[in-house]
């Protein structure tokens, strides 16, 4: 049973943001700061990756756990009411990310998925970052656990 009355959660879920998310502005600080430039949200691929490095084809996209379903992660947790609703909502953002990342692999793009929590290890973090901006050869493997 939900907490919050229908008015209160509609209200609650209208503030939560697709873009300028504090993850997603945390990982764009720590970029910007290395030096490296990069285009915002490009509507003309495949997923609307947050970060795009267009000469170097490479994309970020920074997932929020429970949205994304990060596997693994307590804050992927699905929510105690409502199942029907939400477990197809999460599992269909899955399975969406999952296409639009295989179609921009195969357009020959390079994928980096951020979590949520791998923000909070800004050490781990920028390293993650550098071997994937700075290695031209680097593959990360968007679709396993952390």
């Amino acid at each position: 049973m939900d907490i919050l009355t229908p008015l209160k959660r509609s209200e609650r879920m209208s503030l939560i943001r697709a873009k300028d998310t504090k993850p997603e502005l945390t990982v764009r600080r720590l970029i910007h700061s290395m030096g490296f430039r990069y285009r915002l949200h490009s509507n003309n691929l495949p997923g609307k990756p947050d970060l795009v490095f267009t000469r170097q084809k490479k994309a970020i996209f920074v997932h929020g756990c429970f949205w994304h379903l990060h596997d693994y992660c307590k804050k992927a947790r699905l929510p105690k009411s409502n199942l029907d609703y939400w477990y197809p909502k999460l599992t269909g953002n899955k399975t969406r990310d999952l296409l639009n990342q295989t179609k921009l692999e195969s357009l020959g793009w390079k994928i980096l998925v951020v979590w949520e929590c791998e923000v909070n290890d800004l050490i781990k973090l920028t390293s993650k970052l550098i071997n994937f901006l700075c290695n031209n050869s680097f593959t990360i493997d968007h679709r396993t656990k952390r």
